[in-house]
């Protein structure tokens, strides 16, 4: 390569490099830092939900023990599935409704917890059921027949006691 040529590549390099760190330049650490931990957290909360969706079926039984995996109440489940992502939940959903940080309804995410106040020992305030937000309006959750199961936050029994939801990822 003769030296005229070397030093054109050199100069395409060198501008190239200087436009890319201007490009850098201009965007701020702090947004940076801002769209990573959303981005990770986003994946993490959809993670969850994957987990979770492996369980689909399996049977409810209330007061389940959390050491088995063949039955789930509500917040052994959300205990179990959040647990293999490092986030250590207590036992009950009332409990579990006090962890993270509050999540207004429009601005759920999937991972995001969501508390309901519903059936037998339900009474418009104190929590009794727990699922987790798996995006588009669906939950993913166990209680009755069904066991585990994806349901339409948006509908019925759980737009009607829809109660709260936290972010704990």
């Amino acid at each position: 390569m003769n030296k005229q040529t070397w030093i054109k590549k050199a100069a395409i390099v060198s501008i190239s490099a200087a436009m890319g760190m201007g490009t850098l330049l201009a965007v701020s650490p702090a947004s940076q830092v801002e769209a990573a931990s959303s981005s990770y957290a986003t994946t993490k909360g959809q993670q969850v939900v994957n987990f979770g969706k492996n369980y689909m079926g399996t049977p409810y039984k209330f007061g389940a023990s959390t050491s088995t995996t063949k039955v789930f109440d509500c917040s052994s489940f959300m205990k179990h599935i959040f647990k293999k992502y490092g986030v250590n939940l207590p036992r009950t959903s009332a409990a579990q409704a006090k962890k993270g940080v509050a999540v207004s309804k429009a601005n759920l995410r999937a991972g995001d917890m969501v508390f309901f106040s519903s059936g037998s020992r339900a009474n418009g305030k104190n929590v009794t059921h727990v699922a987790v937000y798996a995006g588009n309006g669906k939950i993913l959750h166990t209680y009755g027949k069904p066991g585990v199961t994806i349901s339409d936050l948006n509908s019925g029994t759980w737009k009607k006691t829809y109660l709260k939801a936290r972010r704990v990822l």
